[in-house]
């Protein structure tokens, strides 16, 4: 039987309502997986737990069970928080359409974008008898736990799955890659970050008596100048250069008279692949023991650099981005990290979406008529993905 074409605004509208604030899901995923039933993939929850961290379910729906080329997109139905709400001209969870555009939170990133490649899917399921051609499947990769600490979500999801036999050949990610104008710009990789804790113990004492303390923050000054000091690189082909950022200093000492016992300062690195995340901690013990400033140092990787070089996929999404916006996206790995860093490890990745000028402000919007062209160009990656030989 012919399944439904979906029209990508209702469901955008129905998922942007579920008030889905990282932990929470809200009905979200419920929502998105009764539609995705109606189309003839099989859903499944996949929650997962960790202590100290959030419960998070997730959602997993596949069509397709033959051993032809396997398409997955991956997306996040969790949203950050509102902020203020007095700052929004809109109630944030109301999915408000105004003026050709669709308010709320959750519009550019990214509800919008898995409703735009559902209602994609469902033309194409419709253009093939509710079939995937080539012995092919789709799948969705929606996790509850992108905005929050990404511990029980796409990783988990991924080992899991992987473990049981899945497989993807490619796989786009609905990041709203857009600067300003849809089809400015996709993302074939994203640069690593680090953080830092760094930590000076001295002796307290009274300001009059300095010989009898050890005031730790003229060290902590000295080391953060020779971090700050460190070339780490010029860049690549397709990487910016990676940069180091001092992003708190931190004594907590209210009085005037007191010389403090510890002073702390975190950074981040952002790094690109001329880096990994162990070889920027020894560079980083390297330069500090240099300085013979006694310290402590804790180094956290949130994600390691990674790159799907150009090639089909690259082909296969740029060609549909420019047949339907005559822009033909820059190939870009700026910007913070995504869950594509976790998808990498698996097949090629890359993400594409909505324009994300608005995200995580008050009065988080897209434009209506770029909900409709993101729906045409998912339904032109997956006709060029399954035609294309492999």
């Amino acid at each position: 039987m012919r399944p439904p074409v979906l029209d990508p605004l209702p469901l955008a509208i129905e998922l942007i309502r579920c008030p889905s604030v990282t932990p929470a899901d809200a009905g979200a995923l419920d929502t998105l997986g009764g539609v995705l039933r109606a189309l003839g993939f099989h859903v499944e929850h996949m929650p997962f737990s960790e202590p100290g961290t959030p419960d998070i379910d997730n959602l997993y729906a596949t069509i397709g069970e033959g051993d032809g080329p396997r398409f997955c997109f991956a997306g996040h139905t969790d949203v950050v928080p509102v902020g203020e709400t007095a700052r929004w001209t809109v109630d944030p969870f109301a999915a408000t359409v105004d003026q050709g555009w669709l308010l709320g939170r959750g519009a550019a990133d990214m509800k919008t974008a898995i409703a735009c490649f559902t209602a994609a899917t469902s033309a194409f399921l419709a253009d093939h008898n509710g079939k995937v051609p080539r012995g092919g499947a789709i799948s969705l990769l929606i996790t509850g736990d992108e905005e929050g600490p990404a511990v029980n979500g796409t990783a988990k999801m991924l080992e899991t799955l992987a473990a049981r036999g899945e497989r993807w050949d490619a796989c786009v990610v609905g990041e709203p890659t857009n600067p300003q104008r849809l089809g400015q710009m996709a993302k074939i990789g994203r640069r690593g970050s680090i953080n830092g804790m760094l930590t000076i113990t001295g002796v307290e004492g009274h300001v009059a008596y300095p010989h009898l303390a050890d005031n730790p923050i003229p060290k902590l000054v000295r080391l953060l100048a020779a971090l700050d000091a460190l070339h780490l690189d010029d860049g690549t082909e397709h990487f910016q250069p990676s940069n180091l950022e001092v992003t708190t200093v931190d004594v907590g000492n209210p009085a005037t008279n007191v010389i403090p016992r510890v002073a702390k300062a975190n950074f981040n690195i952002r790094f690109n692949d001329r880096h990994t995340g162990a070889s920027l901690d020894a560079l980083l013990r390297r330069t500090l023991d240099e300085t013979g400033i006694a310290y402590a140092l804790e180094t956290r990787v949130s994600g390691e650099a990674f790159l799907t070089e150009p090639g089909e996929l690259s082909a296969i999404v740029s060609e549909a981005v420019e047949a339907e916006t005559g822009l033909k996206p820059e190939l870009s790995t700026s910007g913070g990290t995504s869950d594509a860093r976790f998808i990498a490890r698996y097949c090629p990745v890359m993400e594409f979406g909505l324009v994300g000028e608005t995200m995580h402000k008050a009065d988080e919007k897209v434009r209506v008529e770029d909900v409709e062209r993101l729906t045409r160009i998912y339904h032109d990656i997956l006709r060029r993905f399954f035609r294309t030989p492999r």
